[in-house]
């Protein structure tokens, strides 16, 4: 019997993970009917992660209106897995750059305010440890709009309440703590956090990725002047200073607000979703694992959640075979990472557009595992 692990990550902007390991099985059990296939959909911290984790572990997902980055509502959700205490929320669900269309782009304007506003909706349901994903956002507040929602007031040098945007951050002068949420207290977050940028500076996050959400050289100097003087309030007033710690200029600053008001912990996602998914014990018995991603690059090389299966994998002398739409040259280097062949499953000429559809990019993963177990299955007779 054919062991089969599938730990694959989506591919963004055209197959889920979850579709992605469906049409990998139909592939897969063409072949071999017989086939023993566990099924794993992976994610590194950013989209796909609570899909990751619920589909994984079997949890369930709560669907909340909340306010979008420029404070429009929009339709997002979370998982609660089934301890019934532990959440798994993605900030760019509420707060991502998908969300402003393009003409509208400008981190001085964005908020985080929806991703407190999850948190509490899962306060309220008795959740007391969260699991954060924050990759992908529109913002560069500092945190200040989790931060508000979630009771803190951020003043002016007139003691007036600021609107907790990026554009803020340089006028804070005060902080009030007296309406924070008191369950916080009890509350932990881990924070699945893949960069190592600090706060401020050229490294930081207005510098590092201001300009990817719509914002100027100008803009960018007038961001990364406000969150300096905002850590500077927070050192001053509540002795908290978590500027420079690694990740916290992930998210615009988000990492910096959850670190230094939250008390969260910054882990790499990969690290926090294969050890809630307790892959090692996945590895047991298994004959060859099926990974891949949308596009695999340099940044699959620098630690994502290919990396990961792969240096699993290595240790356990287990072939893996990756999978992507587009497949760069850096991505050969993963050959010493552990991966034993990587393929793109384009076949034919065809345009980025039509390559991403949904039900084009499917049959290609489909048929191009069944090609590769074909001769699998020729070579193991």
């Amino acid at each position: 019997m054919m062991n089969v692990l599938i730990a694959i990550d989506s591919f963004k902007g055209s197959l889920s993970a979850r579709k992605l390991v469906s049409a990998i099985e139909e592939g897969i059990t063409n072949v071999y009917e017989d086939a023993n296939i566990t099924k794993t959909p992976i994610a590194d911290g950013g989209e796909g992660t609570i899909d990751s984790l619920i589909e994984g572990l079997r949890g369930q997902l709560i669907y909340k209106t909340v306010k979008g980055p420029l404070f429009e509502d929009v339709n997002a959700y979370y998982g609660i897995l089934p301890d019934q205490k532990t959440a798994i929320l993605e900030m760019a669900i509420s707060s991502g750059l998908p969300l402003v269309e393009p003409a509208k782009r400008d981190p001085r304007n964005t908020t985080t305010y929806g991703v407190g506003e999850l948190i509490i909706d899962a306060l309220n349901k008795g959740i007391s440890e969260f699991i954060v994903g924050i990759g992908g956002s529109a913002t560069n507040d500092g945190g200040i709009g989790m931060l508000h929602a979630l009771g803190y007031k951020f003043l002016d040098k007139n003691h007036q309440e600021m609107k907790p945007i990026g554009k803020s951050l340089q006028f804070i002068e005060h902080i009030d703590t007296s309406s924070v949420d008191p369950r916080l207290k009890d509350t932990t977050f881990l924070v699945a956090c893949d960069v190592d940028n600090p706060l401020c500076g050229l490294r930081g996050a207005s510098h590092t990725y201001g300009p990817q959400k719509g914002a100027t050289k100008e803009i960018v100097e007038e961001l990364d002047q406000g969150l300096l003087h905002f850590s500077n309030i927070v050192k001053n007033t509540l002795g908290i200073d978590k500027a420079h710690l690694s990740g916290a200029g992930a998210a615009g600053g988000l990492g910096y607000g959850f670190a230094a008001f939250l008390h969260g912990e910054l882990k790499p996602g990969i690290d926090i979703v294969f050890e809630k998914l307790s892959f090692e014990q996945q590895l047991e018995n298994i004959d060859i694992i099926i990974t891949g991603e949308g596009q695999i690059d340099f940044q699959s090389v620098m630690g994502k959640a290919l990396a990961g299966v792969a240096r699993s994998a290595k240790i356990k002398n287990i072939p893996v075979i990756a999978l992507g739409g587009s497949v760069t040259q850096e991505a050969y280097q993963m050959h010493d990472l552990g991966i034993t062949s990587i393929f793109s499953i384009i076949n034919h000429p065809i345009t980025l557009e039509d390559a991403m559809k949904e039900d084009t990019a499917r049959d290609f993963v489909k048929h191009n595992i069944e090609e590769l177990f074909r001769l699998i299955k020729a070579i193991k007779k």
